[in-house]
């Protein structure tokens, strides 16, 4: 068996648009160079940790402006995967290096360029900087190669790789309870990735038997279809079950809670911002792409499953006394709305899923970094410990009112445009379960904002009323946030106008391939109207009401 080792295939032959006109195989630097930023803080010196954390931070850095970069190049009229880059890895078993970007996986690789160095610029290790830098930047790879892989095969080893260093961060720098929460993550999620790996298995064996070729790549399996209606519907529940613990939908959540509470808060933050959508991404990419008809069938139950993860984690979220596993809950509400949106099989449901994946790790993982800064001040997280902090603390106030505000999908912000379009999009084909999962916007608001008065109102004690301000630095790991979440609420139109092709072209996947038909006010119109000035157009009677 001929296996080529991955940094060799670097110079190889490239097909597709790879590079991007600059001989620089874009997407597979977004992979490698934190794979070698962490073998660069292995050998670092022993005592030197700040050497270790200058690495990790120019690594970052390099990645997220590699994002940026695919950004502007980015064809926002293509509908299919750009800067692919395919090598062959494993001949006899048709496993490749196959990367490539579409509008529905672009927005989630731009989330993770930005969190990570984020991340390292605003949380400093309270021990053992150079481990911790190093499996940072292995995380960060792998999640890269989850949102990148056309390949089955790949997209399994990047899927399973980001288990280790989430573990290794929680458990070596979480807090009283971190081994336990740590075994529990990697329980839960391993036992749902050794069945998809079941699943992928049968899926290639089986189009194999059809085809005659042995092939892991993406785009090939779903075209083909080559798999019976009844195994493609039990294939389908075997991915959507590892798909489903990762996000997690309830009641798959229960390790989520744990995780975070004893996660430091730099884990904390990507755990939120970045891992939890893997699981909805891969509803999305692998669920919907690779098993159209079983998704149609099978979207009932896990609409049902979403809401019920909305109003749940809403209201325990509303009864929590510690700060972050409040905000821990709230993830599963909000989580729940995008598998609703994914589920209602619209332009407006899907668009609005994707975008609330983005909205989520924005908005969360700001939570995390400011109940962090609470935590490092006040050395505690109990909501009835806190109390006064905004007399002490008032641009810590306002800066978490606004991402509170974020979270709550108030209007203007980045929060609403995404639940409005899934909401809008879900009626369309799910009107109850839209109906009930409203009731969780309401429900958000109680929780939060009633937490917000018990920390922040009332007269300052003790070290409450001593406790510092925000710092500039801290304020300056938080400035891209909020400009994120004013930014993408006031103007969203330029991220759906890139969205929008790949979600057009998926949902007609799903309709050629199922039973499914698209409701009559999907396509009513004006002619070249992006999704913002469609759904617009039908709030103001444009479907001839």
């Amino acid at each position: 068996m001929n296996v080529l080792p991955v940094l060799s295939t670097l110079a190889t032959e490239t097909t597709g648009d790879a590079a991007g006109g600059t001989g620089f195989p874009l997407l597979t630097g977004l992979v490698v160079l934190p794979v070698i930023g962490a073998l660069l803080v292995a050998i670092a010196p022993r005592g030197r940790g700040e050497l270790a954390r200058l690495i990790g931070l120019l690594t970052t850095v390099s990645v997220g402006a590699i994002g940026l970069y695919l950004l502007t190049q980015f064809d926002a009229a293509d509908a299919g995967f750009q800067f692919t880059t395919q090598h062959i890895w494993i001949e006899q078993l048709g496993i490749s290096w196959h990367l490539g970007v579409d509008g529905i996986s672009l927005f989630l690789v731009i989330l993770t360029g930005l969190l990570f160095p984020l991340v390292m610029v605003g949380v400093t290790p309270h021990h053992d900087p150079k481990p911790y830098t190093a499996w940072l930047l292995l995380l960060e790879a792998g999640c890269m190669g989850v949102f990148l892989s056309l390949d089955l095969f790949l997209f399994f080893v990047a899927f399973e790789i980001v288990l280790v260093p989430m573990y290794f961060l929680i458990g070596g720098w979480g807090y009283s309870e971190r081994v336990y929460a740590a075994l529990k993550f990697f329980l839960f999620t391993m036992a749902g990735s050794a069945l998809m790996l079941v699943g992928i298995l049968t899926l290639v064996f089986l189009h194999q038997k059809a085809t005659g070729v042995l092939t892991f790549d993406l785009v090939t399996l779903a075209d083909s279809q080559s798999v019976a209606e009844g195994t493609a519907r039990w294939l389908f529940l075997a991915f959507a079950l590892a798909f489903a613990v990762k996000v997690p939908i309830f009641p798959l959540h229960t390790w989520l809670p744990d995780a975070h509470t004893q996660a430091p808060t730099g884990a904390s933050v990507i755990l939120a911002g970045v891992m939890l959508k893997l699981g909805t991404y891969g509803l999305l990419r692998f669920g919907l792409y690779l098993f159209p008809e079983a998704a149609s069938h099978f979207a009932p139950l896990l609409v049902t499953l979403g809401v019920i993860g909305i109003i749940y984690g809403a209201v325990v979220a509303a009864m929590q006394r510690d700060l972050k596993r409040l905000v821990a809950y709230s993830s599963v509400a909000h989580l729940g709305f995008i598998v609703l949106g994914t589920f209602a099989f619209t332009t407006q449901g899907l668009e609005g899923g994707i975008l609330q994946m983005v909205n989520h790790g924005i908005s969360t993982g700001a939570l995390f970094l400011l109940v962090g800064m609470i935590y490092e001040r006040r050395h505690t997280r109990e909501i009835s410990e806190l109390h006064g902090l905004q007399k002490a603390a008032p641009v810590l106030a306002v800066v978490f009112t606004v991402v509170m505000f974020s979270s709550i999908g108030l209007p203007g912000l980045n929060g609403f445009v995404g639940e409005f379009l899934i909401l809008i999009g879900s009626f369309l084909t799910r009107r109850w379960w839209a109906i009930a999962a409203a009731s969780g916007v309401i429900l958000a608001a109680l929780y939060l904002l009633w937490a917000y008065q018990r920390v922040f109102h009332g007269e300052p004690e003790g070290e409450n009323a001593t406790m510092p301000d925000l710092t500039w630095r801290e304020g300056f790991v938080l400035a891209p946030l909020l400009v994120a979440i004013v930014g993408l609420g006031v103007y969203p139109k330029p991220m759906l106008e890139r969205i929008e092709p790949a979600v057009e072209r998926l949902i007609s996947h799903v309709e050629d391939n199922s039973d499914f038909d698209r409701p009559a006010a999907e396509s009513t119109r004006p002619t070249g109207a992006s999704v913002s000035e469609r759904t617009l157009h039908e709030r103001m009677g444009g479907n001839g009401r």
